[in-house]
C-alpha cells in the first residue's frame, strides 16, 4: 500500500441526494489538490460536467484509493469488486448504522488531508466464496464480505439440510434457514439472529442457525480455514437461494450441495489514524462510556 494516494476513484450512491452533495464536494476538493478523480459511472451524471467516468472494475485497476460514500451496503458491493485489486478502501458515511464507513461528511477535508499524507491505518477483511454443485457440477459462485445465507424463498418455510465441516459431519438441521458469517458480518445479520461479535482480527467464522426448529441448537464458531458444506434435502418440493450479502442470490435446488469457504482475495480498509473498533461498536451499539 502506497503511503500517498495520486488517483482517486469516487464511489456513490445512486439517486442519494445527500451522497451527491458529498461527491460533488469531494470530487472539487481533491482535484484542487491536483489528484487524478475516477468516478464510477453509476453516480458521475448526478454531480456535475467534467468529470472522468468509470466502471467499478476501472477504478479497481486504475487507483490507489478508493472513497465509497454512502452506507455499509454500498461498502459491501464496492469491495465484492475491489477486494481482486491492489487498493485501499475508506468510506464516508451517507448511510444509517456506518461499522465500515469511518468519516463524517461534515468535516472529511481534515481527516481526508491527514490520510492522502500518508497518515493512516491499514485493516484486511477476508471475504467468503460461496458455490453452489448441483449432480457435481459448479452452478453458480460469487462473493461475500459479510455473510452467506441459505434461505427459502419464501417466508417462514422450513429447511431441512445437513451441516458439514471439512467433510466431517456436525448435524442435520431444520430451520429457516442458515447464516455463514465472517467477523465484518458478525455485526450484521448474524447478530440479529443471536450471534456472537467476533473481532475482525480473528480468522473465524460463525453459523447461526435461524429459527432452528430445537432449543439445543445454537452458533457455533469454526476456523475461517474450514470449508463448509450444506446439502440440501432432495424431499423438497420448495427451491431456495443463497444470498451474498443480501445482494447477490444464488438459486438452490433440493438436493444441491452448497461449498462455503474463505476467499483468497482480501478487501483493505483504510482507517483515521486513532481507528478503534471498539469505539464503532460502543457508538453503534449503545453500549456505555467509561465509568472511571
Amino acid at each position: 500500500m502506497k503511503a500517498k494516494f495520486t488517483t482517486i476513484g469516487l464511489i456513490g450512491k445512486p439517486q442519494h441526494s445527500g451522497a451527491n452533495a458529498t461527491l460533488t464536494a469531494l470530487n472539487h476538493w481533491l482535484k484542487s489538490r491536483g489528484l487524478k478523480v475516477l468516478v464510477e459511472s453509476r453516480v458521475a451524471k448526478d454531480i456535475g460536467e467534467g468529470v472522468e467516468a468509470v466502471e467499478l472494475i476501472e477504478i479497481g485497476k486504475q487507483c490507489d484509493l478508493a472513497i465509497v460514500v454512502g452506507g455499509d451496503g454500498n461498502m459491501l458491493g464496492a469491495a465484492r469488486v475491489l477486494s481482486r485489486f491492489n487498493i485501499g478502501v475508506i468510506g464516508v458515511n451517507r448511510g444509517n448504522l456506518g461499522f465500515l464507513t469511518d468519516i463524517s461528511p461534515d468535516d472529511f477535508e481534515s481527516t481526508l488531508s491527514a490520510v492522502l499524507e500518508g497518515d493512516f491505518e491499514v485493516e484486511q477483511r477476508f471475504l467468503l466464496e460461496a458455490e453452489v454443485h448441483r449432480h457435481g457440477k459448479l452452478k453458480a459462485s460469487n462473493s461475500a464480505v459479510n455473510e452467506t445465507v441459505l434461505h427459502p424463498n419464501q417466508v417462514a418455510h422450513m429447511i431441512e439440510f445437513e451441516v458439514y465441516i471439512d467433510d466431517k459431519f456436525m448435524y442435520s438441521q431444520r430451520a429457516d434457514g442458515m447464516i455463514i458469517s465472517t467477523p465484518t458480518g458478525s455485526t450484521a445479520y448474524s447478530l440479529s439472529a443471536g450471534g456472537a461479535i467476533l473481532t475482525p482480527n480473528l480468522d473465524a467464522l460463525i453459523l447461526v442457525p435461524m429459527f432452528p426448529h430445537t432449543m439445543s441448537c445454537r452458533p457455533i464458531v469454526v476456523d475461517a480455514k474450514s470449508t463448509i458444506k450444506l446439502v440440501v434435502s432432495p424431499e423438497h418440493d420448495d427451491n431456495f437461494e443463497v444470498s451474498c450479502d443480501g445482494h447477490v442470490h444464488l438459486s438452490v435446488l433440493p438436493g444441491d450441495e452448497i461449498i462455503i469457504r474463505r476467499s483468497p482475495e482480501k478487501l483493505t480498509l483504510i482507517h483515521p489514524k486513532g481507528y478503534s473498533y471498539f469505539h464503532v461498536l460502543r457508538n453503534k451499539l449503545g453500549w456505555g462510556s467509561k465509568l472511571f
